[in-house]
């Protein structure tokens, strides 16, 4: 029997829900319902008013645990388009709750209701939930939480506390305005004016100090700490001042634990990590810092957001409440903005727990190889007014020179339905139909195609993708999600791909198995999975601006012949466009 939130006041769901979990006392069956309003939210002195879940920013925690079914109703009540994604999740034969607008649903129009209902199978850790149309995720966002089993044990060290710390951006301008004035110009967006820690740009900002995310910490204890990237278009270097944290845990999937001063994590990606606390009460407040990992040529937000980590005094201490605040304040090292060599060595360090409970189950053998390069281009100037894009031309990204286009209905309702013509065509290339020195001299011609082109797979194919970066217009790191599967990462390295070389030092044994990867700046990535779940599943690049230029495609894994291979029948509230 399921337990029913709906009509518990919004800001109580979290708390009660998390409550209800540790006890074990809730059903298998959760109910959420988001109601996505307006709501005022001020921020570097800048009041405006912005799209919210429940009038929360960042959004509501989701909370659940291994094996439990979430019947999410999401209700618009304001005239942008919305489509919830629930990122990292499997969503097996479940594909109609996966989320991207025009993808695998219409968008929930004004006035409209849809409820996400999908079950948990098979995963446990951190994820986190999105908006997926236009740069609506840019204030709509949460954490999605996933506790293990009833009886089931972390494979490390039981935290004393968990603690979700959930990055962002904030912007004084209205992020729809942005990309909307970027599209209509070809030229590169303007960037935000702050990052933020739960929300908070903290004190390294003007007018901010009142604003800044605080983590009170008793001595000698150990933390869990939830990191989530959820910036629009920013990698990020994370640290705590004077301490050390241990990875555990990479996109819901542990990992084999490994210290670490400094944690890089792209948007899309979770990381969890352990923080040990000092065994005494230290002299001293601790700042804990990120800032933007780039590695482009555009402009992107050169700024620092901070909060702070601060001690509990022990009972029967003789602190006064002055000597608190006279207390030195100490700031960590962050790698240098372009620090590719800390970001190889970061992702190298990242590997499979591959024990006997959480195996890598790496495919060993593959029915289908891909190569696909990444990277910006150029389109024709579309306007009668000199556009903004290189040389006149308007700014352009695609996959082996196809340039995503947005259809006007879902692809997943029309592959359901027979109903493909006119919507997209089962023809994506495999490989770059003209080869070029992808990582050298950039060809004369940048200009990219258009089209809404799909892989169709068969059930069960096992795929063998290398991605490989361009620098037509500058090489740069592309942190890449495939919707609707984990995958193992076997394989990087920079230059061009080696086919006759590369794949004899690829990983088959304990690989990094997540749901977003960074395409390393002028090098490639290798990676494996097992089309195992039916539908139509999207893999775009998380940085939003990239997607906004296309730089995104769609696979379409046919059903088994088994009652469990088949995608679930349509949903009765299924959005229309």
């Amino acid at each position: 029997m399921g337990v029913s939130l709906l009509k518990t006041p919004f800001f109580l769901l979290s708390l009660i829900s998390f409550c209800m979990l540790e006890h074990g006392l809730a059903g298998t069956t959760r109910h959420y319902h988001f109601q996505i309003r307006h709501q005022n939210v001020t921020r570097l002195c800048h009041t405006k008013t912005m799209v919210t879940v429940n009038g929360q920013f960042p959004g509501p925690r989701i909370v659940a645990r291994e094996g439990d079914r979430l019947l999410i109703k999401v209700t618009n009540h304001v005239q942008n388009n919305i489509s919830i994604h629930w990122h990292g999740i499997r969503q097996l034969q479940s594909g109609w709750a996966d989320g991207p607008a025009y993808v695998t649903q219409c968008p929930i129009q004004s006035g409209q209701s849809y409820v996400y209902n999908y079950t948990i199978i098979g995963q446990r850790g951190t994820l986190f939930w999105h908006a997926h149309i236009s740069w609506l995720r840019s204030t709509l966002y949460g954490p999605l939480i996933i506790l293990p089993k009833l009886n089931a044990q972390y494979p490390f060290a039981k935290p004393y506390k968990e603690v979700p710390i959930i990055f962002g951006e904030w912007w004084n301008a209205d992020p729809e305005a942005v990309i909307s004035q970027a599209l209509q110009t070809g030229g590169g967006p303007n960037v935000s004016d702050a990052y933020t820690i739960n929300g908070l740009p903290g004190p390294l900002y003007n007018c901010s100090k009142k604003d800044t995310f605080k983590l009170n910490v008793k001595a000698g204890k150990i933390y869990l700490l939830r990191l989530i990237n959820a910036a629009l278009n920013d990698e990020l270097f994370f640290s705590i001042a004077n301490h050390s944290l241990i990875v555990v845990e990479a996109d819901a999937v542990y990992v084999k634990p490994f210290v670490t001063n400094t944690i890089l994590i792209a948007p899309g990606q979770t990381t969890n990590v352990l923080l040990k606390t000092k065994s005494q009460y230290p002299n001293a407040t601790f700042l804990m810092t990120a800032r933007p990992y780039a590695t482009g040529l555009g402009t992107f937000d050169n700024s620092t957001v901070a909060g702070l980590l601060e001690y509990k005094t022990p009972p029967n201490t003789h602190h006064s409440p002055s000597s608190l605040k006279n207390l030195p304040l100490l700031k960590p090292t962050l790698p240098a903005l372009n620090d590719t060599s800390f970001a190889t060595k970061f992702s190298n360090k990242l590997r499979s727990l591959a024990s006997v409970e959480f195996p890598a189950n790496v495919p060993q053998k593959v029915d289908r190889h891909f190569f696909f390069t990444i990277g910006l281009g150029t389109a024709p100037c579309q306007q009668n007014q000199t556009c903004q894009g290189p040389n006149g031309t308007m700014f352009s990204a695609s996959v082996n020179n196809v340039s995503y286009t947005q259809p006007t209905t879902a692809l997943l309702q029309a592959h359901f339905l027979g109903q493909s013509n006119g919507v997209y065509t089962p023809d994506f290339p495999t490989k770059p139909l003209v080869p070029f020195n992808y990582t050298g001299t950039p060809p004369n011609n940048t200009m990219v195609s258009n089209g809404t082109k799909v892989v169709v797979l068969p059930f069960n194919t096992s795929v063998e993708l290398v991605m490989q970066d361009t620098s037509i217009l500058g090489a740069e790191s592309h942190p890449l999600h495939l919707h609707g599967f984990n995958f193992f990462v076997v394989g990087q390295g920079f230059g061009n791909f080696n086919p006759n070389k590369d794949p004899a030092n690829f990983n088959l044994v304990d690989p990094v198995e997540r749901n977003t990867v960074g395409v390393p700046s002028g090098g490639w990535v290798a990676i494996r999975f097992l089309a195992d779940n039916p539908g139509v599943w999207f893999m775009h690049c998380h940085l939003e601006v990239h997607t906004s230029w296309g730089l995104k495609m769609a696979w379409v894994v046919l059903d088994g012949k088994l009652p469990n291979q088949k995608l679930f029948p349509l949903p009765v509230d299924l959005p229309k466009c």
